[in-house]
């Protein structure tokens, strides 16, 4: 499927360079707002198509210099709080929130003005949300968006299902069978996509819980770049047609992207170095009964441009040490400092292994 949220004048990169947000979506329904076949719900783990709403629980932005050398992959953390213009009754939200919220006013103004098409109110109340949670994150980062990619967990699933699942490494054994499903042992471990899917939504057990969830989103990623690299899916036409067949059947772009083309130059490509990293948070609070990450918008955008814009990601972007934060979640699930939402989590896409998380 095929989006134009990001607008036809929105700012855009320059000189090559592009900037890509990856998000992933966390709803049980279809394009249609129909409910997932019983027989995926099963195999995600994740609860009906009342669990979940429209929340943007992933949102990653990938920095790509024309030269293909250095990208820099910056993951946002759902729960910081922000400003938001176009959704009625808010003036802020969490970040994840600017989709749904967004998508159920834009539903609602067509309902009263006397859309009945349930499949038509779907779609462009997602098209409405898609272009507000690009919106908040282009504001967030003073940076352009120049393409987008929206994951559903059904596709997901799908992908993962397509690369034969996925290696992973923990740092410890985990037990989340209640909530995410996430039962594995400590180690390097191959997981099928059911149990992929389980590894990067868990949060509940984790010492630092969204932090190392973010970490493991990127973990993911790490391992999925290496598996296409080290099969040469990236310039195999065969093999990356066939991906792209599985990856549109729940997947959105953005109007424009070639997204075969885009993948068959970054396989030529020199042996790239891909650093993931986390923006920063101030502290926690409470706010409306919400736990919320307080965050500081003009240190953001500063940082972020300026990794973006360094030839070497090494020197920019939150390398500093990160401060010390002492004000946990009046209802966190366990004591102690926050973590180190700073520190970078590097990897290197021509390697061999996938880094460890919790």
């Amino acid at each position: 499927m095929r989006s134009a949220a990001l607008g036809v004048n929105a700012p855009r990169s320059l000189a090559g360079d592009m900037n890509i947000l990856l998000i992933g979506l966390d709803t049980r329904k279809d394009q249609d707002g129909d409910d997932l076949p019983q027989e995926i719900v099963d195999q995600l783990h994740a609860g009906d198509g009342d669990v979940g709403g429209y929340n943007a629980n992933t949102l990653i932005l990938v920095h790509i210099p024309a030269d293909m050398k250095n990208i820099v992959a910056v993951s946002i953390p759902r729960d910081d709080y922000v400003k938001v213009s176009g959704i009625p009754g808010y003036s802020s939200m969490k970040i994840k929130e600017a989709y749904g919220l967004k998508k159920a006013a834009v539903q609602d103004q067509l309902i009263s003005q006397g859309m009945t098409d349930r499949k038509a109110l779907e779609r462009a109340g997602r098209e409405a949300g898609r272009a507000s949670i690009v919106q908040a994150v282009r504001d967030l980062t003073g940076v352009p968006i120049d393409r987008f990619a929206e994951v559903t967990l059904a596709g997901f699933y799908d992908l993962s299902k397509a690369l034969g699942g996925v290696e992973v490494c923990l740092n410890k054994p985990v037990d989340d069978s209640y909530y995410s499903g996430a039962v594995f042992p400590a180690g390097r471990q191959r997981l099928d996509p059911a149990q992929s899917l389980a590894f990067v939504r868990q949060r509940h057990g984790l010492e630092n819980g969204d932090l190392d969830r973010t970490h493991r989103q990127q973990a993911f990623l790490t391992s999925v770049a290496l598996d296409l690299r080290n099969a040469g899916t990236f310039t195999d036409v065969g093999k990356l047609t066939a991906l792209m067949d599985v990856a549109h059947r729940n997947i959105v772009l953005s109007d424009g992207w070639n997204i075969t083309d885009f993948l068959r130059t970054l396989g030529t490509a020199d042996s790239p170095s891909v650093e993931f990293r986390t923006l920063p948070v101030l502290r926690y609070d409470t706010i409306n009964g919400q736990d919320v990450n307080i965050v500081d918008p003009v240190a953001i955008r500063r940082e972020v441009r300026a990794a973006f814009s360094d030839a070497d990601p090494t020197v920019a972007l939150l390398n500093h040490p990160a401060p010390v934060i002492t004000l946990a979640h009046p209802n966190a699930e366990s004591a102690g400092p926050a973590p180190d939402v700073g520190k970078p989590v590097d990897t290197i896409i021509a390697g061999n292994t996938v880094p460890c998380v919790n």
